[in-house]
């Protein structure tokens, strides 16, 4: 015999209790796509002024005296 006097098996909080769930898992999967997003975008090399001065002058593209020149501009010296 049914219980009229109920809404249902677990009355209001079975409502609360699934919106509350549907909210965890709503968070919890934007917390994994932007985990995932961040992890698939490609890495930006951190290269100083200081490296690719060097590589310049390794590749030969300035002399020796313009790479002091543009190393003590850089270190203040």
């Amino acid at each position: 015999m049914p219980y009229w006097n109920q809404m249902g098996t677990m009355g209001w909080a079975g409502g609360l209790g699934m919106l509350v769930l549907m909210l965890f898992l709503l968070t919890a999967l934007i917390v994994v796509a932007l985990v995932l997003r961040r992890r698939w975008q490609p890495a930006t090399p951190d290269r100083t002024a200081r490296q690719i001065l060097d590589e310049r002058f390794a590749r030969g593209e300035i002399d020796h005296e313009d790479y002091e020149r543009r190393r003590d501009a850089l270190t203040g010296a």
